[in-house]
Formats: structure tokens, C-alpha cells, sequence
């Protein structure tokens, strides 16, 4: 049974990415001119050390397959990045080059073993919260408003209520890591 994570960076107006967009894979620049501190980078190594596979859109994966598999670093990172399991989840993509990726289907995935981290992959997600598969939502939230960009949340079938698991400020620009699993009703709501 697989536990599905969705950590994203977000704006204060729930943009994930800016104009810009997915072509040019120069999204997010906004996240970069934060102070995220040694709190919000240990954060965002431990969930991809901890996670057993990625789990991304065929326009995520594009991006990172045609960053990453040249990369390097000190920590690990960069190796656990490019080993680790991908699913990829496209009706176009047949053949996906990078190391040990895998297409599947949204039906596919509650077959799946382990902890699946999603990052971007904004159709991804959407499909994902609407079939009830999001086990948990990390939000890095960075103090700014773009008033413009492809929104993390798009119109929704029904509510889809989440319990905030935890709070955590990190850096000293105002960014927040947000963690929420799926709830229930609050008390008192009118349905």
C-alpha cells in the first residue's frame, strides 16, 4: 500500500508556478530570494531521503529528468534524486529515459509499496485530491504574493477538509512549513 506525500513551494496567494511556466522549467524563481534557514533545507533532504520513490506529471518529470541525472552533491541528494524509483503518471509518455522510471495509471497507484513524494506536478495533484489518494500535504510557504501563476488548488468536485499536523517557521524571511493530512468536518459545519 503506497502513502502518498505532496510537497509543494507556494506563494501567500497559492501560486506554485509563475508565469513562465513549465517550458522554460524556471517556475518558482520566487522561492529562491527566501531565506529558508538550516531547518527548511534539512526538511526538504529528509523527505526525499525518507520517501521510497517520486511520484510525478509526465511535464514535472520532463523537467527534473532533464536536470537532474547530471547532478552532484556532498549530501546525497542528487543520488537519491536520480536512483530512486519515479512513477510517472501520462497517457502520452511510453519510454521515460531516466534511471528507473515507470509509467503508471491513477488506478495503479494504491498498488504501489511505499512512501511516494510528489513535487509540482500541478494536474497530478489535482487528480490525486480528487480521488482521495493525498495521504499528506507539506507546504513550504513563501511571505509573497504574485497576484498571477498557475494556482496549487484548482476547483474542487466537493470540500476536501485537511488537519493542520504542524506549524513550523523556518529561516528568517517568514517561510512556513505547513503539514495537513486529511480530516473531517470541523464541528459545527453546516454541510
Amino acid at each position: 500500500m503506497s502513502r502518498i506525500i505532496v510537497s509543494q513551494f507556494v506563494t501567500l496567494d497559492g501560486v506554485f508556478e509563475d508565469p513562465g511556466g513549465a517550458e522554460t522549467f524556471e517556475r518558482g524563481g520566487w522561492a529562491f530570494r527566501f531565506e529558508r534557514g538550516e531547518e527548511g533545507d534539512r526538511f526538504k533532504l529528509d523527505e526525499v531521503m525518507n520517501a521510497d520513490a517520486l511520484l510525478l506529471g509526465r511535464v514535472t518529470y520532463a523537467g527534473f529528468a532533464a536536470a537532474w541525472p547530471g547532478r552532484e552533491d556532498e549530501l546525497g541528494f542528487a543520488d537519491k534524486f536520480n536512483s530512486m524509483p519515479k512513477y510517472v503518471v501520462s497517457s502520452t509518455l511510453t519510454d521515460p529515459e531516466w534511471n528507473n522510471s515507470h509509467v503508471v495509471t491513477l488506478d495503479e497507484l494504491p498498488g504501489l509499496e511505499g512512501e511516494l513524494l510528489v513535487n509540482g506536478s500541478g494536474q497530478l495533484v489535482q487528480s490525486l485530491l480528487e480521488r482521495g489518494l493525498v495521504d499528506e500535504l507539506r507546504l513550504m510557504v513563501f511571505p509573497t504574493v504574485l497576484g498571477q501563476g498557475r494556482r496549487l488548488f484548482g476547483a474542487t468536485p466537493a470540500e476536501l477538509p485537511f488537519q493542520l499536523i504542524s506549524s513550523t517557521p523556518v529561516g528568517g524571511d517568514g517561510v512556513t512549513i505547513l503539514v495537513y493530512r486529511p480530516g473531517t468536518e470541523p464541528e459545527g459545519s453546516v454541510a
